[in-house]
């Protein structure tokens, strides 16, 4: 079989297969990582510091259970992102003593996710009442503090470590938020009827939901805009992440807040028909409630997918394409009566070249013959 030259087929090259998505086959790590663990871990103690504060008040018994379904969203949301970003600095420090090995990381993100997850559980059981919905809300976030750290195992850092970032802003945005509900109500015209106040409550969770998003977005795009120039400092010929990056980045948050809705009605299952079964008003407050973390994070997945890939294709520049004009070389010429348009002066200047060339052909044959030939009398 022949080959063409100038090719080199894979089978018989001498360098080693390299990802086209890293440089010399070494996946980018996630900057930033340690701090954003030290946030989130913080986040964590904050949201199991404040449920416990709730279930042990003076509204304690019956009412505890459905304190503790009410908090269990926001322990399992912040499990979820402490465990990815811990898992994310335990990768980054294994890659740099241990080189870049996909099964470790991935080993090494799970152990991390599983020590966060054993170190909230603990810490629910020693300071929270020992009852049956505590053993509920240790085993759920132990849970999801694993399956964070699994999805922080990921070859794609950056990514990872930008939906980290935007969940964790996301997420402290909410609580934020809180303090604006009320005025959102009367601005939304909350009344005295039941129906006014559905609406006012729908409009309120919507405008929470799409700010949400667009934050998320923005933090998104800016994390993986500050990973690439820091990326790019250590290694010029980096590639840059393509525009799937951007999309899953943005839209990540959301995805994150799907996901820990599908552990808390897996997980928290009886605690969520506990908390039901108290009575009419609670078993509608939690089909609400549920159905609201769903739509919040439906929206958010979608506004901050859009937000990330429009603040991206801003920063793109104009493409060519093959049907763009190319332009000749040598000096451009102005169109008009008399003007000599670039390939007609080429073609006149190659025939004069030949008729010069042809001319001095001729005068070096006349010089070259033999006077003796040129005049027969002599």
């Amino acid at each position: 079989m022949t080959k063409q030259p100038g090719r080199v087929p894979a089978a018989e090259s001498d360098q080693p297969a390299v990802d086209a998505a890293t440089p010399g086959g070494r996946p980018v790590s996630a900057p930033g990582a340690a701090v954003l663990a030290l946030l989130a871990l913080g986040w964590l103690a904050a949201m199991l510091w404040s449920t416990r504060e709730a279930i042990t008040s003076a509204a304690a018994g019956i009412t505890a259970i459905s304190l503790s379904a009410f908090a269990l969203p926001g322990v399992i949301s912040a499990a979820l992102v402490a465990g990815a970003a811990t898992a994310l600095a335990f990768g980054n420090l294994l890659s740099r003593r241990y080189g870049d090995g996909a099964t470790l990381r991935f080993v090494g993100a799970i152990g991390a996710g599983m020590l966060v997850g054993l170190a909230a559980a603990l810490a629910i059981n020693l300071t929270y009442f020992d009852t049956s919905t505590t053993n509920v809300i240790a085993g759920t976030t132990a849970a999801a503090a694993i399956i964070g750290g699994a999805i922080a195992g990921a070859r794609t850092a950056p990514a990872v470590g930008a939906v980290v970032t935007a969940a964790l802003g996301a997420l402290v945005f909410v609580v934020a938020f809180s303090r604006a509900r009320d005025p959102l109500f009367d601005l939304f015209g909350a009344g005295d009827t039941q129906q006014s106040l559905v609406d006012a409550a729908k409009w309120v969770s919507r405008t929470e939901s799409l700010i949400a998003g667009l934050l998320a977005g923005l933090l998104a795009f800016g994390y993986l805009t500050w990973a690439r120039r820091r990326a790019l400092r250590r290694d010029p010929l980096t590639p840059a992440l393509r525009w799937p990056a951007y999309l899953l980045a943005g839209a990540g948050p959301g995805l994150l807040l799907l996901l820990a809705e599908v552990i808390i009605r897996v997980g928290g299952r009886s605690l969520l028909d506990l908390a039901s079964a108290l009575s009419e008003a609670d078993a509608v407050a939690q089909t609400s409630l549920g159905t609201s973390r769903v739509d919040n994070g439906i929206w958010m997945v979608f506004v901050g997918a859009l937000t990330a890939l429009i603040a991206f294709g801003r920063t793109l520049g104009p493409s060519h394409s093959d049907d763009d004009p190319v332009v000749a070389d040598g000096p451009a010429v102005a169109d008009g009566p008399g003007a000599t348009q670039p390939a007609v002066a080429n073609e006149t200047n190659a025939d004069a070249d030949t008729d010069d060339d042809e001319a001095d052909t001729t005068a070096h044959d006349a010089v070259d013959v033999d006077p003796a030939r040129a005049d027969p009398a002599r």
